[in-house]
């Protein structure tokens, strides 16, 4: 009976064991999602160009949860088809595989929901799930980016072998999105801004060439004589 007893106290202690490392190990993964989370958002913040930002973004994403890549697609004008913008670590073949259509391909995600798919190869609300297998993708999970309450695209993770997302990677994926979006509205109105300051700049070239241009009518002018 003692040695039952023993062998019980054991098991139990190697259970707890379990869940101090299991939590321990999530406590490290919540540090490591806030330090990328930092470095993440100065790079968004920085003045390097559009799409050497959101290359990093989509790379940075892709290193801290471990996966095998990443991407960031952005909805049509007619919001019917989503549109690769930019991916890292997937090759080209699957990025150009075909148009992704909005309602075919994990939809709720547009509808303001994460969705995490933990067989990408057989799960329905995959569209390309014979070239998901090619690729080699096993599970991925789809966040949406919003942008002032409205959904302008999603970001996906890839992963190349099965894994079930946790919540934690749900808020630092669906953070990261949301910080994309104010990044592409960024750049939208910075793009404005120039295209409105080169307007001004032609606008006062010909302005000054046109006083330039009077004044040297006014130079050439001889007095008459008296």
């Amino acid at each position: 009976m003692e040695a039952s007893g023993g062998e019980q106290g054991g098991e139990d202690e190697a259970e707890k064991e379990a869940v101090r490392r299991r939590d321990g190990t999530m406590e490290r993964n919540k540090e490591h999602y806030y330090v990328s989370l930092y470095e993440l958002a100065a790079a968004l913040n920085s003045a390097r160009a559009p799409e050497t930002v959101l290359r990093s973004m989509v790379e940075g994403i892709a290193k801290a949860m471990g996966a095998k890549g990443c991407s960031l697609m952005l909805l049509s004008p007619d919001k019917k088809v989503l549109l690769h913008t930019v991916a890292y670590g997937l090759s080209d073949w699957y990025v150009r595989k075909g148009p992704v259509s909005a309602d075919k391909s994990i939809s709720e995600a547009l509808a303001g929901k994460a969705v995490a798919i933990f067989d990408a190869t057989s799960d329905g609300r995959i569209q390309y799930r014979e070239q998901a297998k090619r690729e080699g993708i096993a599970s991925i999970l789809s966040v949406p980016m919003m942008l002032r309450g409205e959904i302008i695209g999603v970001m996906r993770v890839y992963t190349a072998e099965p894994y079930s997302f946790t919540t934690d990677d749900i808020y630092f994926a669906g953070a990261v999105a949301n910080l994309g979006a104010i990044a592409l509205e960024n750049v939208r109105l910075h793009q404005a801004v120039q295209k409105d300051y080169e307007s001004l700049r032609q606008e006062m070239l010909q302005w000054r060439a046109a006083l330039g241009h009077e004044w040297m009518l006014g130079e050439s002018t001889t007095p008459s004589e008296e």
